[in-house]
């Protein structure tokens, strides 16, 4: 999974996005705090390879990437919008390959501007970035090679709150950065940062009104911050090897960044700290029973802005999810399957 995959719908009900085989399934609340559905195939019958990329924009609607079989190896990006939790998602639509044919070539990454627009960014066989967006009055506007050399791993992408659509991946020894000056203008590689990034660690959130940060753990296990502008700057050791989820959220009155990480232990481990603040430190708690090894965790605000924790085991289609209680602190409720 790239890119949150516990996400509040436009009616305040949560959803999750779940891996099953050759498929992807959805589970909503049934009203706002539970209980939930039986899961849902996502966009019909179509087979997909393993993984999805999830983006969501402000409107609420959740936009689905994923990659397809096409012919004998070879594949194609598929595209799907989920409009409402309780809603079945539209069909698969293909988005083609960033090099017209071929096998794939990375795992896309999906942001949506302020117009609803869907932005889906993707590797492509030279070893740079390509993108492909939706246009205002419908439709997809052509694939465009935004360049970039020897990128490895899995890009991100952020919708930043002035607008802009931003987008961080991983090269050998460096971290590279591409925005729009403009709302709904071209992308730039704008910067470049000396960094030893763990390829598939990285996580990008808009931490303020201006700016966005990226998240990744370093070769030596520490999780690090980084914006463009600055150097990246380390902020905790990694809970463990797993993919890291994080939300800004308000506690005891502050703006706060919170990580989640399945740690080391197989429990879920949390830590946060006062957002775009690194020098003020983080330490993990850990909660919750311990998970299998290939478990994932997610993050959102429910209806009520309470922080919500959802951790998803693809091996046996297991959901968890813990609540944080009315109290001062981070204090979770009980861990619960459903």
């Amino acid at each position: 999974m790239n890119g949150d995959w516990l996400l509040r719908g436009p009616d305040g009900r949560l959803c999750v996005y779940l891996p099953s085989g050759d498929a992807v399934q959805c589970r909503a609340e049934l009203g706002p705090g539970g209980p939930w559905e039986a899961p849902r195939r996502v966009g019909g019958e179509q087979r997909l390879h393993p993984g999805v990329s999830l983006g969501q924009g402000v409107d609420g609607y959740t936009h689905l990437v994923a990659w397809r079989p096409t012919a004998r190896g070879e594949s194609g990006l598929v595209h799907s919008t989920h409009f409402r939790p309780r809603l079945a998602p539209l069909d698969w639509e293909p988005l083609g390959h960033p090099d017209q044919k071929g096998d794939r070539t990375g795992t896309p990454a999906v942001a949506v501007d302020a117009q609803g627009r869907a932005h889906v960014f993707v590797r492509n066989a030279g070893g740079g970035l390509s993108m492909r967006a939706q246009k205002q009055k419908g439709g997809w506007g052509p694939w465009r090679d935004l360049k970039g050399r020897a990128l490895h791993g899995t890009c991100v992408a952020v919708a930043g709150r002035d607008g802009r659509i931003e987008a961080y991946v991983a090269a050998p020894g460096e971290l590279l950065y591409w925005r729009q000056e403009q709302p709904g203008t071209k992308f730039t590689l704008v910067e470049k940062v000396a960094a030893a990034a763990r390829p598939d660690t990285l996580r990008a959130l808009d931490t303020s009104a201006e700016r966005t940060t990226l998240f990744f753990t370093d070769d030596s296990g520490t999780l690090c911050a980084w914006r463009p502008g600055g150097d990246p700057v380390p902020v905790v050791a990694a809970a463990g090897p797993g993919p890291l989820a994080a939300v800004r959220c308000a506690i005891d009155g502050h703006d706060c960044t919170l990580f989640a990480q399945r740690a080391a232990s197989g429990r879920v481990a949390f830590a946060a700290y006062p957002s775009e603040e690194e020098t003020a430190g983080a330490w993990w708690t850990e909660s919750g029973p311990q998970l299998p090894a290939d478990a994932e965790v997610a993050l959102a605000l429910d209806e009520a802005g309470r922080v919500t924790a959802a951790a998803q085991s693809p091996a046996t289609a297991r959901l968890w999810l813990a609540r944080r209680k009315e109290e001062p602190g981070l204090a979770l409720a009980a861990w619960q399957s459903v």
